[in-house]
């Protein structure tokens, strides 16, 4: 297990790669150019200042999160080769500076939802919250929430200039059901994995988050049988999942360690962290420790073990600690996802002083 940290890059962040280091166990940055949007090009020059800064402070830059995917790939319109050139593009420039994993999602409109950014825990702490009866008939209620409370943050996928074509973007996805945005889906990896084959980077889908339609829009990576269909869409080793614990956590239905032990030889990304799902359909993300929520952590992070997991990953969204809210993006201040390495590493090496005491 290669332990990772997100960082939005150098003025972008309140958090320092100089932070990073004085995480015990953190081998890697997670990075994109988060001023790029879907479609862009991804100068070379840009590629390998990034990556500079990143192996400059003794990390590695293996897996790059958020190489957004294209409207018009998820829509099937006709201009999607374009876009998909350009996407195969950006792999292979990817691929000379050490990049060796691509998490990415295929989710309509929005790319995460939730409806309040500082929900108020019982601790005095805050989180990214839910609330089921606030996703109403108007998206914009909700993309307006968002945007004001992220400030001057970027946030991937909730880019303002994207979103304010949201009645366009609507209209544009209304004929498309979960059976075409699965062909589409499919289209793009048969263009896609060949190159990935070639130049050794593997392609990690994000699951949907939350794991349920929202605004009548489709939902296509968002419990075992969905997944399985993704991954036999183009049966090979470069076509795998961002396997995350918050996102698939949504709906108690899903088994994860079962998943994890099922899918683990396609698992090159994993997100670890907890969410609190409530009997009426709202969750709030919670701190990792398996007992303040509803994702049992410590039998996800034995699944990796016994499948002698060698991939990547990373705390998730965390809560806001201290008063860092005001200085921080949304679910990515420093404390808790710290907490929550030494909380993930800690079960890792008991699981692995208990397999040596066997």
């Amino acid at each position: 297990m290669k332990m990772t940290w997100r960082w939005y890059g150098e003025g972008n962040d309140n958090v320092t790669l100089d932070h990073v280091r004085q995480i015990p166990g953190v081998m890697g940055i997670v990075w994109s150019l988060h001023d790029k949007v879907a479609g862009e090009e991804w100068e070379m020059e840009r590629i390998r200042e990034e990556a500079d800064r990143i192996t400059a402070k003794g990390f590695s830059p293996a897996v790059v999160e958020s190489v957004n995917i294209h409207d018009d790939i998820k829509i099937g319109l006709p201009t999607r080769d374009k876009y998909i050139d350009k996407y195969i593009d950006t792999i292979r420039k990817l691929s000379t500076v050490g990049v060796k994993v691509i998490c990415y999602n295929f989710m309509p409109v929005f790319d995460w939802t939730r409806t309040e950014l500082y929900r108020e825990l019982p601790d005095g702490s805050n989180a990214l919250f839910y609330e089921k009866a606030a996703i109403t008939d108007n998206p914009r209620d909700m993309v307006d929430r968002i945007l004001a409370g992220a400030g001057e943050f970027t946030m991937p996928g909730w880019e303002p200039e994207r979103l304010a074509r949201l009645d366009e973007l609507f209209a544009a996805y209304a004929d498309v059901t979960d059976e075409k945005l699965g062909d589409n889906l499919r289209y793009f990896l048969e263009r896609v994995i060949p190159v990935c084959e070639e130049v050794d980077v593997k392609m990690a889908i994000h699951p949907d988050d939350p794991a349920w339609p929202i605004f009548g829009l489709p939902r296509i990576v968002r419990n075992r049988e969905s997944i399985r269909r993704l991954l036999d869409f183009v049966d090979s080793p470069y076509n795998g999942l961002t396997f995350c614990t918050g996102s698939l956590g949504t709906d108690l239905r899903n088994d994860l360690p079962a998943m994890i032990r099922e899918f683990h030889d396609r698992i090159h990304f994993a997100h670890i962290r907890n969410v609190k799902v409530f009997d009426n359909g709202d969750f709030i993300e919670v701190s990792h420790r398996g007992q303040d929520g509803s994702v049992d952590v410590a039998e996800v992070v034995r699944a990796y073990h016994e499948t002698n997991f060698q991939g990547y990953v990373r705390p998730d969204h965390g809560r806001h600690l201290w008063g860092e809210e005001k200085d921080c993006r949304p679910g990515y201040g420093l404390y808790d996802r710290a907490l929550g390495i030494m909380y993930l590493l800690g079960v890792w090496d008991s699981l692995d002083n208990a397999k040596g005491g066997a």
